[in-house]
């Protein structure tokens, strides 16, 4: 099977690209952007040596659907998907923070929280909890995007008094953020499964904020079956879950969490179709709808510029 990891796309208009750990962004007179949601896939702040076959479809199309079907609550950036793999839409001014917000207590947070942590961007946690355990009510607690490593968690009052967004932006941001995790909490119930976390990135075009980027994606979002959870939770056993979290968790047993000293094991043609299987399996589950696998083009990255071109060419 085979996976595009990488692009060098020439687009009629084209100023400048922007190569990010997943996706390759092309602007187009400094008016559009062309996001190619690749096949590459990153963990702990680091991209994997193999390509995922069908990942950047995935990704691509749930996040499609998401922000389909969250418009009548905020503006977002899309126009059209020219291509599986590609999202056209408004090139906007992205704020420099990630709004990340959890319903359950797992993942990074629970490792901080096992570690003693009682206050996780400002939010103070209560003592007591135990790890995927639900909170109260989701809470909100965004990082600072950073060029290189790691992204730095920080808080509300941090993000304005240094003026990465106004009170009034972040208060609308939040809002929306919410917002849409209680949609996307519906979305998901109704397929058997929990949101649990996930992050949104948004931005401004002419003074009006615009959720940009993917919503709702295994990249950027984890999912619990709905179906067992309590009773996993009460025997204290490890949740079943649609995520890119299996990937962190096998590097971690394979000794890697890019870490100084530490080398990336192989990820044999198995493991990889075997990633690119649970991502399939995501996307039946969030959409309820099957997976078309487009393999009637060889060549990926040539399908991927003459769709883009002929949308273009219609602007």
């Amino acid at each position: 099977m085979k996976a595009l990891t990488k692009t060098d796309f020439h687009f009629k208009g084209q100023n400048s690209v922007y190569h990010g750990k997943v996706r390759d962004v092309y602007d187009i007179n400094d008016d559009l952007i062309v996001m190619v949601a690749t096949d590459r896939i990153s963990a702990f702040d680091v991209i994997l040596p193999k390509g995922i076959p069908f990942k950047g479809q995935v990704l691509n199309q749930i996040a499609a659907k998401f922000l389909d079907q969250t418009t009548d609550i905020c503006p977002n950036w899309k126009l059209a998907t020219p291509d599986p793999m590609v999202t056209v839409g408004l090139k906007c001014e992205g704020f420099r923070v990630e709004m990340i917000i959890r319903g359950i207590l797992t993942g990074s947070a629970w490792r901080e929280y096992k570690n003693g942590c009682r206050e996780l961007c400002g939010v103070r946690l209560p003592d007591g909890m135990r790890e995927n355990q639900r909170f109260p009510e989701p809470i909100v607690t965004p990082t600072t995007k950073a060029d290189e490593g790691h992204d730095l968690n920080i808080s509300k009052e941090e993000i304005i008094k240094q003026g990465i967004m106004s009170a009034e932006d972040y208060a609308i941001v939040e809002d929306y953020t919410r917002k849409l995790f209680a949609r996307g909490q519906e979305i998901a119930a109704k397929h058997g499964l929990i949101l649990v976390d996930t992050k949104y990135e948004f931005g401004k075009r002419d003074g009006k904020i615009y959720l940009i980027d993917e919503i709702h994606t295994p990249d950027s979002s984890r999912y619990f079956y709905a179906d067992g959870y309590e009773e996993r939770f009460a025997k204290g056993e490890p949740q079943r879950q649609l995520s890119k979290e299996f990937v962190r968790q096998w590097l971690i047993e394979h000794n890697f969490m890019n870490e100084p000293g530490q080398v990336m094991p192989e990820i044999t043609d198995e493991y990889a179709e075997s990633i690119s299987e649970r991502y399939i399996e995501l996307y039946e589950h969030i959409t309820g709808e099957k997976f078309g696998k487009n393999t009637e083009d060889g060549d990926i990255a040539a399908r991927i510029e003459k769709n883009v071109a002929n949308y273009l060419a219609t602007r």
